[in-house]
């Protein structure tokens, strides 16, 4: 087993943590950067981008014929992870949710002419996107199959009925993939349907408020009350959108790990210099055996957070669904996550509870790590009916 990366992706990581050093924290550490949603400046985003887009840092995802690195998932597992270990670094490089997760499935399943259309202006970064599956109850969440949104044939187009709720970055996409029910058929029930923001017959109903920082967009509440669509703007097929969903999800879901991976160790420097200092009780805090015990075990748990992210980065790139690795590395770090965050407060004080550090945006920001793209729970029971039918084999290397 060989754990290096390859030469070019390790040089890529190193202009990225200069990019992260030079650029963005000094950016973060400006507080007329931030505006709506706790996030950075929409107009400040746009000057970072052509920053990194000068550094050659841009789009790392995306084929190099559409303006992107070409990088596979090893190699976004480990760039991912150090853009991320400023707040601004996915935006700042366009590999942020939910764009990233949309560019890559359309980038899979996209037709030539949806490419153009769709596709591109994203990777470009004129437009941003939008992925509108979950509904209120009762309708779809974790499971597909609750799907209320239908779309109905009606001559040569389809009409759209139906709601969708905290539907990240609708209130700033241009760009939307939608998921609506077209038949009763277990398996090819969904159909996923490209629109645009100016067509009319949907709305924002509402940005619905949340305990944390908000991605560009917020998380929207969503009516469909006669948008049409026609055939030359289904994804895939007519049938296909629980397909569509199983492949842009999978690999998002990996992709959220790999930028918690860069917060969680972006936490824990957060913390360093006032351990190394700070004199408690005639010694150092980090002399301290209870400190060293809780670093340990924050610093264990990343390290086994990556290896459960980078076997499952691998197996993609070897044409596997990775369910189980993805599973199991959804849950791990989703919890190491917000163990970084508190380890870092605790451990920082009265400090790292106020806002002269990230942390407590961070430690906001983290409890949504057990629920999008669905939640721990979800995924160990998919890891339970795996074990289950694999037996021993469950563990096995390839």
């Amino acid at each position: 087993m060989d754990f290096g990366l390859p030469t070019a992706v390790e040089r890529l990581r190193g202009r990225i943590r200069d990019f992260v050093v030079e650029e963005l924290l000094p950016a973060e550490r400006d507080p007329s950067n931030w505006g709506e949603g706790e996030n950075i400046r929409l107009d400040r985003l746009e000057t970072l981008r052509q920053k990194a887009k000068a550094a050659g840092l841009w789009a790392p995802q995306m084929p190099k014929e559409r303006g992107g690195l070409g990088l596979n998932h090893v190699g976004m597992a480990a760039c991912y992870e150090e853009a991320a270990r400023s707040l601004f670094g996915p935006a700042a490089l366009n590999c942020a949710p939910p764009d990233d997760g949309n560019m890559q499935v359309l980038n899979k399943v996209g037709t030539a002419k949806q490419k153009t259309r769709w596709l591109q202006p994203i990777i470009d970064g004129k437009v941003r996107s939008s992925f509108a599956m979950t509904e209120p109850m009762p309708g779809a969440g974790s499971d597909p199959s609750a799907m209320l949104t239908k779309a109905t044939r009606r001559g040569k187009k389809w009409v759209i009925k139906g709601r969708k709720s905290f539907i990240t970055g609708a209130g700033e996409a241009q760009h939307f993939i939608l998921i609506a029910r077209t038949s009763n058929d277990a398996r090819k029930g969904l159909t996923a349907f490209l629109f645009d923001a100016d067509q009319q017959g949907w709305r924002i109903v509402r940005r619905i408020p949340i305990m944390g920082p908000e991605e560009h967009g917020g998380h929207c509440e969503l009516e469909f009350k006669g948008l049409e669509i026609t055939d030359e703007n289904v994804l895939m097929k007519v049938g296909d959108g629980l397909k569509v969903t199983q492949i842009r999800l999978g690999p998002a879901r990996l992709t959220h790990c790999m930028r918690w991976l860069g917060m969680a160790k972006r936490a824990l420097e957060e913390c360093f210099g006032y351990v190394k200092e700070r004199e408690s009780f005639g010694m150092k805090l980090a002399d301290h055996e209870g400190v060293q015990w809780l670093l340990g075990s924050a610093a264990m748990e990343i390290e086994v957070g990556r290896l459960l992210t980078m076997r499952a980065a691998w197996k993609l790139d070897q044409g596997d669904f990775a369910r189980k690795e993805i599973s199991m590395a959804k849950v791990a770090v989703a919890d190491v996550l917000h163990k970084s965050i508190d380890t870092a407060i605790q451990l920082l004080g009265a400090r790292g509870y106020s806002r002269d550090t990230p942390l407590e945006w961070m430690y906001r920001y983290a409890r949504q790590a057990r629920l999008v793209d669905g939640a721990s729970e979800v995924h160990k029971m998919v890891l339970a009916r795996a074990l289950l039918a694999e037996g021993t084999e469950f563990w096995g290397w390839n």
